[in-house]
């Protein structure tokens, strides 16, 4: 394969670039990235479970973006051509390059490996300039929505029960049985919807985003990088990596960004100690927690 953009390695991992799974290299070059080669990449991850199957032009096609473009995406990931990347993704079936599989040496001796890809997801995740916007929205909406599914659903449980501490009008949306239309009739310019769609997400969710959109109020996206494509719908886009040197996605670093929106917004208002405390004192009298 050809050499690492200006020898780059994985941040924080000390995992060789040449070693590192395409998704991971897309994500930590993501902000050098031009829009047309995020339009690219997104394109990518979103289809690597099948990638194989298409040429470059095809991707290209599929992505709305030229076949040059598509072409500078692979250099910049550090594949001379379509070619590379395909003898890459047989490499990552096989269990190459370097990530950990499910019952073959669980974390054994790269335990400190993968400790450091979660630390880096993390840093990146919180390092983000729309976490202080999000924070700031989240603050001071009249109502706060958030909404996700699948597995996306516990993620967006947690925000919601954060949130809820630290100020009032938090929903999550859909309830169980539910849908999503009457959660979002009547959102207006002061409400704010959080859509949670980390990957594997359901068939409407990019509707449901673009639904939100047109109610009028704020749209904070909560995803990871395969949910580019809905970015357009979002006033703030909040990415959180998956990929871990494991064999299935983790969720850390979203659970960590969650705690610090959640701290960010018990900071910007005036009424959320207050909250916190009266909350706390209904549990002792109520014998609900120990």
């Amino acid at each position: 394969m050809t050499a690492s953009p200006a020898g780059v390695r994985a941040e924080g991992a000390g995992v060789p670039w040449s070693r590192l799974p395409i998704d991971e290299r897309i994500a930590a070059r993501r902000h050098a990235l031009s829009p047309q080669e995020r339009r690219a990449a997104a394109t990518l991850v979103a289809h690597l479970d099948d990638l194989a199957t298409y040429r470059a032009a095809e991707l290209a096609d599929l992505a709305g973006v030229s076949k040059a473009t598509m072409s500078r995406l692979f250099r910049s990931l550090g594949f001379a051509d379509f070619d590379e990347v395909r003898e890459h993704l047989r490499g990552l079936r096989g269990g190459e390059p370097g990530r950990l599989r499910a019952g073959a040496g669980a974390v054994g001796p790269d335990l400190s490996a993968h400790l450091a890809a979660e630390a880096g997801n993390l840093r990146r995740a919180l390092e983000q300039p729309g976490v202080a916007a999000a924070v700031r929205l989240l603050a001071e909406a009249r109502t706060v929505t958030v909404a996700g599914w699948r597995n996306s659903h516990p993620v967006a449980l947690h925000l919601r029960q954060q949130l809820a501490h630290v100020r009032p009008d938090v929903r999550l949306a859909p309830l169980p049985g539910q849908v999503s239309g009457e959660e979002l009739v009547g959102l207006g310019e002061d409400d704010v919807v959080v859509a949670v769609g980390f990957r594997r997400r359901p068939a409407g969710f990019g509707a449901f985003v673009a639904e939100a959109a047109g109610t009028g109020a704020a749209v904070v996206l909560l995803a990871d990088p395969s949910a580019q494509a809905h970015a357009a719908h979002a006033d703030v886009q909040l990415v959180c990596e998956l990929e871990g040197l494991l064999g299935f996605d983790s969720y850390a670093a979203a659970m960590g960004l969650v705690a610090v929106l959640a701290d960010g917004v018990l900071a910007a208002r005036d009424d959320g100690a207050a909250r916190v405390a009266a909350i706390t004192a209904a549990y002792r009298r109520l014998d609900e927690v120990e």
